[in-house]
């Protein structure tokens, strides 16, 4: 990519329009997932209860709360991934697309793995100070859903009884701690997934079938490096005195410890490879077909003199 040109196809419309298809490609999927989500997190949360698998957790939600009970937190999942989209594939893209100015296209090649763990984990950090509130309400309705009707009536409900700090963040350090690994190995491997099948198949990096199946690829692979850190954060969002009443880090070491190695990395894991591995095929193929029907065309890392 060269200095001019780049500098003037990637501006400030470009980045507005990769946060918008970022935003829309985050909210249809994990609102899409939000039935898979809600067994996943009961599991975690109630494994005495619904530990049995994937497909017995569904009938024993429904049996006894009802279809409906499975779309419970839709409201502040589909909100909160819009704004988390918005800042994590705008952010992506902009920090990506900067960096690789700064490093000049061939030191931008040789260090496309760093750049893409770079700058996912900068926009994810800045995304999951948006996130976090609507996470932990999200968590607050899936574990009780008799606290609140919704995302408008929960969210002063949850501020009268524990306040903004300890209500929506206490959460904050099991987010980064799941949310960054995860997006940082999400996009590092979903791009060189993508360049593997291209350099094998010869398709186009831009081609829906590469997206998609370069994206279930990352998605399971994240969803593995993520996953005991998704349970600690259920659990310290279900309650926020979980842990005992130290500082959050105590907190979270403590919760490790009861929970044990084997639930924190496998109790609930398959359905979240299932749905990671789903929202993340279904995120990268909106956001590449969304990029192209808005007149954008996506960033990609190019070896020198091979255009």
């Amino acid at each position: 990519m060269g200095g001019a040109s780049a500098e003037k196809k990637y501006d400030l419309m470009y980045y507005t329009r990769a946060a918008l298809a970022g935003g829309i490609c985050c909210s249809v999927t994990h609102g899409g997932a939000c039935p898979i989500d809600v067994v996943k997190t009961r599991i975690q949360l109630q494994p005495q209860k619904y530990n049995q698998g994937m497909i017995n957790g569904f009938k024993t939600v429904i049996a006894e709360e009802g279809v409906g009970a499975l779309a419970t937190g839709l409201g502040p999942t589909a909100v909160g991934y819009f704004v988390q989209g918005w800042f994590k594939f705008g952010g992506v893209e902009f920090f990506k697309i900067q960096m690789s100015k700064y490093f000049g296209e061939e030191k931008a090649w040789n260090n496309r793995t760093y750049i893409y763990l770079a700058s996912s984990a900068c926009a994810e950090f800045i995304a999951d100070i948006f996130l976090c509130p609507l996470e932990a309400t999200r968590i607050r309705l899936v574990a009780d859903p008799k606290f609140a009707s919704g995302l408008i009536t929960a969210v002063p409900k949850i501020i009268q009884q524990d306040g903004v700090v300890k209500g929506f963040y206490s959460g904050f350090g099991p987010i980064l701690f799941k949310q960054i690994p995860y997006t940082m190995a999400k996009f590092a491997v979903q791009g060189a997934a993508a360049e593997a099948i291209c350099n094998t198949t010869g398709a186009d990096k831009s081609s829906v079938s590469v997206s998609l199946t370069s994206g279930v690829i990352a998605g399971v692979a994240a969803a593995i490096i993520s996953h005991p850190a998704d349970t600690l954060l259920s659990m310290i969002s279900k309650n926020p005195t979980a842990g005992g009443t130290g500082s959050i880090p105590s907190r979270l070491m403590n919760l490790a410890q009861e929970a044990g190695i084997q639930k924190l990395c496998f109790t609930g894991l398959g359905a979240r490879c299932v749905m990671i591995g789903s929202l993340t095929a279904g995120q990268f193929g909106i956001f590449d077909t969304l990029m192209r029907s808005i007149g954008a065309e996506k960033f990609h890392f190019h070896e020198p003199g091979k255009h």
